[in-house]
């Protein structure tokens, strides 16, 4: 990673943190990821080869960029949906400092409808950091995309456990699928598609 990228995320960090702790109104957080969880999700990537990689939940793009810049690296591209226009504004400027922009599609709305437009096994990798209440309806699309062999990757397993357990039980329940979680940074699920 090369310095300028490695500042930026320090400058994200930082801000993230700073911002979450004056802003009690959970829509005006950025709620990032952790560092840690950031290069997990960078080793994964590449790890797996996935070079089309889905991010539901942009927020400022400082999990974008971790995902990104693994992307770029095997020639691949993340798309990434968010809700808010102002963590969309926010994001973009993120993105151009970041020199990642060419590896990044934004889309802005709901995810539910990008889920729904998306053609079949259209993606390598899916990362979930968004409304965990909508993972259980989003689910038969999210299956539907990812392509076998694809893996999904859930933030907060750990830190809303009660939040994501409905989600873990209907995935883990899928015999397609082979499932964990980890105690990285807020503790990621993941969920490997061996067939469909």
């Amino acid at each position: 990673m090369n310095q300028s990228l490695q500042e930026l995320l320090n400058e994200l960090e930082a801000f993230g943190q700073g911002n979450d702790q004056a802003n009690p109104e959970r829509s005006r957080r950025m709620l990032n990821i952790t560092r840690d969880t950031g290069e997990f999700l960078s080793v994964m990537v590449q790890a797996t080869h996935a070079r089309r990689v889905l991010e539901i939940g942009t927020s400022n793009g400082y999990s974008t960029l971790w995902l990104a810049q693994a992307a770029q690296a095997i020639d691949g591209h993340v798309t990434t949906v968010e809700l808010s226009e102002s963590k969309i504004d926010m994001a973009a400027g993120n993105f151009d400092r970041s020199g990642l922009a060419g590896a990044i599609t934004q889309v802005s709305g709901d995810a539910a409808n990008l889920l729904e437009a998306e053609s079949d096994s259209s993606f390598d990798l899916i990362f979930l950091d968004s409304e965990r209440n909508e993972y259980p309806g989003w689910w038969p699309n999210i299956r539907r995309i990812l392509r076998p062999g694809g893996l999904l990757v859930a933030d907060n397993a750990l830190s809303h456990a009660d939040e994501i357990a409905p989600f873990i039980g209907i995935v883990s329940e899928d015999p397609a699928f082979s499932t964990c979680t980890v105690p990285v940074g807020k503790g990621e699920f993941l969920a490997y598609q061996a067939y469909r």
